[in-house]
């Protein structure tokens, strides 16, 4: 069995769902080695999150803030943690609905990505900054 694991910095982006795939796979060239595995990406964040989805349509990434910023709304007068602004409570909330990290099949050293399927970077803050991953594939 192999195993490869690469640390990845991503540049701060403005708040939305960004694709991110290509920076991930150019981040550990050596999944091509892998004919049978799994890949996972974390994130080390706690407001900002991943998710796998249409990577044709950029009105799809529009509409997933669009529902996140309704479901999970700013200036909630319950929300007890608001030390660090009106989206934080918010950005934790919407991460932790969303998951940390994505477990993809690796297949004849590929993602065995759907036809229109992606990796987002969910960015849930207005000014989240950089955001960490840690990329780890496996497999024979």
């Amino acid at each position: 069995m192999k195993m490869f694991q690469q640390f990845l910095v991503l540049s701060a982006r403005k708040r939305g769902f960004h694709l991110i795939t290509n920076e991930v796979l150019q981040a550990l060239p050596q999944i091509h080695e892998i004919k049978a595995g799994m890949l996972q990406v974390f994130i080390q964040h706690t407001s900002a999150s991943l998710t796998i989805n249409e990577n044709a349509d950029p009105t799809v990434r529009a509409d997933f803030e669009m529902y996140f910023n309704k479901a999970v709304p700013e200036n909630d007068p319950d929300y007890l943690h608001d030390d660090e602004g009106s989206d934080d409570m918010p950005a934790h909330l919407k991460a932790a609905m969303l998951g940390n990290s994505v477990l993809i099949p690796l297949h004849n050293g590929r993602p065995a990505l759907g036809t229109w399927q992606g990796i987002y970077l969910c960015e849930h803050r207005n000014y989240g900054g950089r955001r960490s991953l840690i990329i780890t594939a496996w497999g024979n």
